[in-house]
């Protein structure tokens, strides 16, 4: 039997509010982080992601007391990620209240940080991928760091079996191209990634449509993450579920 495919609505963070861009960029407001969390929980999310996107750029560390209020209402796992740059910064955010970290520029610049939060708090690590395409590479894509603005020369697939064999359960690429543009998700970079690695892979970057999530579970995600579409009610997750279960995808049953 086919496992559960998870549905995760993504807080993008900047300044202590939820937002969103396209493209990595053209960022505008999209509510109070806590009010979210507690009504995508109400509406039947598997999980919940944020993302302090400019922690990194800005040198700081991810907003522990955020993180600690989002957590304080949170029902389902709970991922965090941004700034996250040493394993007692990992510890840190986990203490909070967050069940897994999510690791992005940090990942690529230093080789032994992800084995080593693994060692000490366990495999509650996703590693993140920003990536856009890039025909010199082998695999078609390149990795990004820097919330996608700063091109690293490595190719995105054989970074990602990098990440693999440190033993990194979550595997998350964002397509530069695909980021809040609604136009589908990059499927050709999830396959390719789903292909070379045993890690589950989430979709990220581009959901504008119910068709959208089917897609990107055909090209092998096991969890669908989409911000702009959740929280600006063109979809709600009670609909994605039914439509999935239409398609013969199996999904945990929303609330009544």
């Amino acid at each position: 039997m086919n496992p559960e495919v998870l549905i995760m609505p993504c807080l993008d963070m900047q300044n202590g509010r939820v937002v969103k861009g396209v493209h990595f960029v053209d960022i505008r407001d999209a509510g109070d982080p806590v009010q979210c969390a507690a009504a995508y929980c109400a509406a039947g999310a598997d999980e919940l992601a944020m993302l302090d996107i400019t922690a990194t750029v800005e040198r700081r560390q991810t907003m522990i007391d955020v993180v600690r209020r989002v957590a304080d209402v949170a029902t389902v796992p709970f991922t965090v990620g941004g700034g996250i740059r040493d394993v007692e910064t990992a510890e840190k955010v986990l203490q909070a209240g967050a069940d897994r970290v999510s690791i992005s520029s940090a990942a690529f610049r230093n080789a032994d940080l992800v084995p080593q939060i693994v060692r000490h708090c366990g495999p509650k690590v996703t590693v993140a991928i920003d990536v856009d395409r890039n025909d010199a590479m082998p695999s078609g894509y390149e990795v990004y760091v820097d919330g996608g603005r700063t091109a690293t020369g490595a190719d995105a697939v054989e970074f990602a079996r990098r990440v693999d064999g440190w033993g990194v359960p979550v595997i998350l690429p964002t397509s530069k191209a695909g980021d809040g543009a609604r136009t589908g998700y990059d499927l050709p970079i999830i396959r390719k990634i789903a292909d070379a690695t045993s890690a589950a892979v989430v979709a990220s970057g581009g959901a504008g449509q119910l068709e959208h999530f089917a897609e990107a579970v055909e090209a092998g995600a096991k969890v669908l993450l989409a911000a702009s579409v959740f929280h600006f009610n063109l979809i709600s997750i009670p609909d994605l579920k039914r439509y999935l279960a239409s398609r013969g995808i199996r999904v945990r049953q929303p609330p009544k």
